[in-house]
């Protein structure tokens, strides 16, 4: 079986880079969990950056050097967990995240009456609304478990579905392989690039970063499309923050997914504001969208769609069941990710359990961000318009193929040393933060971001103005 890094190296059709040029250092367990959950998306950070020295090269003629340490990509997914703001006496301190945790405590497995186990999702206000009408319960750990008891698995997973709320039935990974839709996704590459229409090649713009001049519309929330986005902005890409006034969010996500970015407001039901999307469309080089699949060719946005209205676009669908299969209209979250492929039925030696990662989302954010790069490189060479594809169960069996590791310890996790060093400080117009900086290593062009986590909606829905000057003189 080919390694991590040999299938993600796969999608690019170039063979494997220079023995020299990739240096994956460290090894799993990280964290408490048998998954390689570290390798895997150390695996595809190198990707990453084996995709932006292809593009250095454009550039260039030259390539760059990447190193990604495991250790380094596994605090990366759960960044959320480490970012501090400071308290009352100026000492930063980690952001409590209570609402959140409450979440946590009630979207687990749990036995149902037939045997089985069931992850109910309770993520955001409105499904967690449609969850707890369905199961008639409060939101509590105990009053969710006596609810989930009294139905058989299968019969609380078609009516959460008609719901249309999030849960699922925990499955084994033997069980997932042999479904229709597990069948369905194993037939798919870990990350689909589709041409949807020829246009001229486009060369890369003047700048001194991999991604200068290139412009990014973020239409995703939560994790996974964030991610990608934000990946795009480490490079030096313009990212354009694009959502509904009012949608609900997780406001720590949002902090910590939008460094590098801009965020504006648009309603895309309304006439004016599709009219401005449509504008801003007609400049971009990249459209990322997690909507379940369908939305957005309803609204006027879908990739044939855009690719008329700009061609050369990149168009970016995130979703959790991918765009084809029995359940690929079902919503769904990274625990539902890890629910259904497999990974959650051996989270303990004794009983189901979530990773101690968000593992499913933020790998298919660098998935995603990955086939952007690839499909750009292609765009810079023999032209066309994309549709990349990536999915948080497609992840979850990547994950899964990679087999186990041992670990000794039930709270594993790096060092306060090891934080420290990977942590950096911007200023944010909400105050002081340490978070995460970016842990990719190339050798000339340092992954960074230029901007600060924006105020939600606090920018207009335009593109910067580029100097000309500026631009002339690179």
């Amino acid at each position: 079986m080919a390694t991590a890094f040999e299938e993600v190296m796969g999608i690019r059709n170039k063979g494997m880079p220079d023995t020299d040029e990739v240096k994956i250092a460290g090894a799993d367990p990280v964290f408490s969990t048998k998954f390689k959950i570290g390798e895997t998306c150390a695996a595809v950070l190198a990707g990453i950056g084996t995709a932006v020295s292809d593009i250095w090269e454009i550039r260039t003629s030259h390539r760059q050097n990447i190193a990604i340490d495991v250790r380094h990509a596994a605090a990366a997914l759960r960044s959320t967990d480490y970012m501090q703001q400071p308290n009352s006496d100026g000492a930063f301190k980690t952001i409590p995240l209570d609402e959140h945790n409450d979440m946590r405590r009630i979207t687990q497995p749990w036995p149902t009456k037939d045997g089985r186990w069931f992850l109910p999702h309770f993520g955001l206000p409105n499904l967690r609304a449609r969850v707890l009408k369905v199961l008639g319960c409060d939101p509590n750990p105990k009053s969710v478990a006596a609810a989930v008891a009294n139905w058989n698995a299968m019969d609380l997973e078609a009516a959460i579905d008609e719901a249309r709320a999030c849960g699922a039935m925990v499955r084994t990974n033997a069980e997932w392989m042999v479904h229709p839709h597990g069948q369905t996704l194993a037939a798919k590459p870990i990350v689909e690039i589709i041409k949807v229409a020829d246009s001229k090649p486009e060369p890369f713009a003047a700048g001194d970063r991999p991604l200068s001049g290139i412009k990014a519309l973020d239409l995703t929330r939560i994790l996974a499309g964030p991610i990608a986005a934000r990946t795009l902005a480490e490079h030096g890409a313009e990212v354009l923050m694009v959502t509904t006034e009012g949608l609900p969010q997780i406001p720590h996500h949002v902090m910590d997914t939008s460094h590098g970015k801009r965020s504006c407001f648009l309603d895309l039901k309304n006439d004016a504001d599709a009219t401005t999307l449509k504008a801003l469309v007609a400049e971009a080089d990249v459209f990322s969208q997690g909507y379940r699949p369908g939305i957005m060719q309803k609204l006027g946005f879908g990739p044939e769609q855009l690719a008329k209205l700009r061609p050369g676009i990149v168009c970016v669908s995130i979703s959790c069941f991918g765009a084809d299969g029995p359940f690929s209209h079902r919503a769904g979250w990274e625990q539902v990710a890890q629910t259904v492929t497999g990974i959650c039925n051996e989270g303990l030696p004794d009983r189901p359990a979530l990773l101690p990662a968000a593992a499913c989302d933020y790998t298919t954010g660098y998935l995603a961000a990955y086939g952007v790069l690839l499909a750009l490189a292609r765009r810079a060479t023999e032209g066309g318009s994309y549709h990349v594809r990536v999915s948080l169960c497609q992840s979850g069996m990547f994950i899964y193929r990679q087999g186990n590791v041992a670990y000794d310890a039930p709270d594993m996790d790096l060092t306060d040393a090891e934080l420290g060093g990977l942590r950096i400080e911007t200023a944010p117009a909400s105050g002081p933060l340490r978070h995460l900086g970016p842990v990719l290593q190339l050798s000339e062009t340092s992954p960074q971001w230029i901007r600060p986590t924006p105020v939600l909606g606090g920018d207009v829905p335009e593109w910067p103005e580029v100097d000309a000057s500026a631009a002339a003189a690179e």
